[in-house]
């Protein structure tokens, strides 16, 4: 066993001040991990003195070579040897740390990069006769020299981390650190909708291999970021995703959320930035969940892109050497914004669903084999030839399927409505409309779970879900955990239309259901409120919390499959689908309908 007795016999270390190179690695250490760090740090540095063109090289996943190149203000000679000292900048006074208005306000950078790597700043004041030159060998400052350079600053570092090679050890392969400066160099161009950038991998040498090239977007400020965000997240997102602009007191959000049916199986594909600064900040990512918990289920990921912008002083973005996270000084009030910003947009959305899902049912869809069809238990040939082709014979068995006759009404054509027309009902499941330009399958169980869902809430929001007392209580046995459980949750199932009371040993009654279920399986109902209840986790909001036991509430008095509709329900059903928010998916996010266009389904048949 180790002893654990102080040690009194070590001398006693003076305390001492570190030198110049010593400080300048630290700070490298806090702000430069990886070649990507360094390239942001320079492009926030371009971003910050006007830049409108941004361009990036590197070579050896940025370990032997990184430059940046801007045609931004630019450096006065006499600035140069400022500009490469700790804690000098042009960005703040000093007198108000909180009052950050730019990226770069880390005076460090460019000593620390200095410190470790080689380092040379060409830069061309505005309005300046010529351009000046000043490098940096192993934290030693060169003079200043005449270089030449048309207009903005080119800041080329080389050997990074060759005074520290314990840290260039803890570097991944080229490629990864590649993959890196690509994502770092995306992010920040995502803010910047009005700079052009290009990325070079110089690697081989001579002019590289080119790996990205934005040029500068113009129009207003949603077509500049939409038209930035197609170039690089494809076009697939953007037509996915609708635009979001909200502000509430001081705070503003900003970009685009894709719709609940176009989701990820992870995070990947959600971009934040606060001022336009990228972030990776826990609270933003709750938020985020939070404001699509209602329409994913838990497996499944929205994507997004959103600024948050708010004066600088209510967030301070120096909690992390590197600026990926933030502290904002009332963090509720920014969530709620968030949350309520994200559900108002995708309810403004209406029953729109993703084009993806129709695409990939086109995807599933393939001519059929005819020669495989007509060998397929044809009846004996006579002379060669069958009696009647195989597929087309008199008897077609039970295919469960009903065609209605077109009753539109002559003014307005049902078929002229976003879902068309019921014209069909397959496999007691699935209805089929007409549209003016296609055909619309739609999942009725799913379709009519989200609308009841929608009821619901709507009710509980105005005065509480109206509840129907059953003539009979019906009396559940349950284990005494479940029991206890269900009971906890009395009052709370109360506001969601069930009451439930104990009954004695492990059973509860069930006094009342929602009314607008009708006739339902109580003892159904309340295990699935059950499994709810121990889905849920100990951070979840009162009001999620019940948003949720509706969700399971509404699976109970929705269309089932299996059950024939007449042609007045299922269109009156499409027409209810039309006039509710988020009818698009069902409660777990799921589309509850695809749509075909005709130019599509003909060029399935070689028509086009």
């Amino acid at each position: 066993m180790p002893d654990a007795s102080p040690k009194i016999d070590l001398p006693r270390r003076e305390i001492r001040q570190l030198d110049d190179a010593a400080i300048n690695r630290i700070a490298a250490g806090e702000v430069v991990e990886r070649p990507a760090s360094a390239i942001k740090e320079l492009i926030e540095n371009a971003i910050d003195a006007g830049a409108s063109q941004i361009d990036i090289a590197y070579a050896a996943g940025g370990k032997s070579v990184i430059r940046v190149a801007d045609n931004g203000a630019g450096i006065p000679a006499e600035e140069l040897p400022l500009a490469l000292s700790r804690h000098a900048t042009s960005k703040i006074d000093g007198s108000d740390l909180l009052n950050i208005t730019t990226f770069g306000f880390r005076g460090e950078a460019l000593a620390s990069l200095g410190a470790v790597g080689r380092l040379s700043l060409t830069s061309r004041g505005a309005g300046r006769d010529g351009a000046f030159r000043i490098r940096v060998h192993d934290g030693v400052m060169s003079g200043v020299e005449p270089a030449a350079l048309s207009a903005g600053t080119i800041v080329e570092l080389t050997d990074l981390f060759h005074t520290t090679p314990a840290r260039l050890r803890f570097l991944r392969s080229d490629r990864a650190e590649a993959q890196a400066i690509g994502d770092v160099v995306r992010r920040l161009a995502m803010a910047e909708p009005a700079v052009g950038f290009s990325l070079r991998d110089i690697t081989d040498g001579g002019a590289g291999r080119t790996i990205l090239k934005l040029s500068r977007e113009t129009g207003d400020f949603f077509d500049a970021l939409t038209g930035r965000l197609r170039r690089i997240l494809g076009a697939e997102f953007t037509e996915n995703a609708v635009p979001i602009d909200a502000r509430r007191d001081d705070f503003g959000v900003t970009g685009l959320v894709a719709l609940p049916t176009y989701s990820r199986g992870s995070a990947v594909a959600q971009y934040l930035f606060v001022n336009g600064r990228p972030v990776r900040d826990k609270l933003l990512i709750g938020a985020v969940r939070g404001a699509y918990a209602d329409f994913l289920s838990r497996d499944r990921h929205p994507a997004v892109m959103l600024n948050i912008d708010c004066p600088p002083e209510l967030v301070d973005v120096n909690v992390h050497p590197a600026k990926s996270e933030v502290r904002f000084r009332d963090p509720a009030s920014v969530r709620g914004m968030i949350v309520s910003a994200i559900r108002h947009t995708l309810a403004g959305a209406g029953h729109r669903s993703s084009s993806t899902v129709s695409r990939a049912a086109l995807g599933a869809i393939r001519p059929m084999d005819t020669t495989r069809v007509y060998q397929m238990d044809r009846p004996p040939a006579r002379n060669g030839f069958s009696e009647t082709p195989a597929g087309f014979g008199t008897d077609f068995g039970d295919i469960s399927a009903r065609v209605e006759p077109d009753e539109t009404d002559a003014q307005t054509p049902a078929q002229d409505a976003p879902l068309g027309a019921a014209r069909a009902q397959l496999h007691e499941n699935y209805i089929i409309a007409q549209t003016r330009d296609g055909l619309v399958i739609v999942d009725q169980h799913a379709a009519h779970e989200r609308l009841v869902y929608e009821r619901l809430k709507a009710q509980q929001a105005d005065k509480g879900v109206a509840a129907q007392a059953l003539l009979i209580p019906e009396i559940v046995s349950l284990s005494g955990t479940d029991a206890a459980m269900i009971l906890e949750a009395a009052e709370t199932l109360a506001r969601c239309g069930l009451e439930i009371e104990p009954f004695g040993g492990d059973a509860v009654a069930v006094r009342a259901t929602p009314a607008i279920l009708g006739e339902v399986n109580a003892e159904h109902m309340v295990r699935d409120v059950l499994d709810e209840l121990k889905d849920q986790n100990t951070t979840t909001t009162v009001m999620a919390g019940i948003e949720a036991v509706l969700s399971r509430i509404a699976c109970h008095g929705s269309v089932r499959s299996g059950r024939r509709m007449q042609a007045e329900e299922m269109n009156a059903l499409l027409r209810e689908m039309e006039a509710t928010p988020h009818s698009g998916q069902c409660n777990h996010g799921r589309p509850t309908y695809v749509e075909l266009k005709l130019t599509d389904i003909e060029r399935l048949f070689g028509r086009t």
